[in-house]
């Protein structure tokens, strides 16, 4: 396993569950994603993008670092460059980290639609704020390391089928939720959280606060 972390420009908290997830990754940042580098106490190895987003003080503090310059003019975003970048270099698990929030939604939106399309092909990809997590759904079942109480929805990009939720305070046993449904906000953990699906693409979003401190 290699396991990848790639610092984007959104919103990021520093946690010790966020510590122990990123422990013995190799690290990209992409554009002001470098930003983090410093409260992760990380150094990555390549800096990446079209750098439209970085102050000076920024690009002077990490001068020393590896880059790679693209012009503003491109058909993918940096953090979508990044993740392409890591798969060169042989990641078999990515974490994006700064993943939401920020200024963008959008990139926001590409980031989540990007991990549940990847998770269809077999690639694991993880993506974090520090205070919200997701994990894109595979087809089958997965286990969720997450504390009870923890507040979680999953976020369907369309159809799901035969979605099973159990360990949760709403369980569901092999439903279809249409395309656009509130069914699956808004859950809490119980137990050991387990889900499984059929068929569709959806990521589960989480807020593990019992872990925050």
């Amino acid at each position: 396993m290699s396991k990848f972390l790639i610092l984007l420009g959104g919103d990021l908290t520093v946690t010790p569950r966020l510590l122990k997830q990123i422990a013995g990754a190799r690290i990209l940042a992409a554009d002001s994603g470098m930003r983090h580098a410093a409260a992760l106490g990380v150094t990555p190895e390549l800096w990446l993008g079209d750098f439209d987003s970085t102050d000076a003080a920024l690009a002077d503090s990490y001068q020393a670092i590896d880059r790679q310059v693209f012009p503003a003019a491109k058909a993918m975003t940096d953090g979508e460059l990044a993740l392409h970048e890591a798969y060169e270099r042989g990641a078999t698990e990515v974490i994006l980290a700064g993943a939401f929030g920020g200024e963008r939604t959008d990139h926001t939106f590409l980031h989540l639609s990007m991990a549940a399309a990847q998770a269809a092909t077999g690639k694991h990809i993880f993506l974090t704020s520090g205070f919200e997590e997701a994990t894109p759904l595979a087809h089958g079942m997965m286990e969720f390391d997450l504390p009870n109480d923890t507040l979680f929805s999953i976020l369907g990009f369309d159809t799901l089928t035969r979605l099973t939720i159990s360990g949760a305070e709403w369980p569901l046993d092999e439903v279809s939720v249409p395309f656009g449904s509130s069914l699956t906000l808004s859950n809490r953990v119980k137990d050991k959280l387990t889900v499984a699906l059929g068929a569709g693409h959806a990521v589960l979003l989480a807020s593990p606060l019992g872990e925050m401190n």
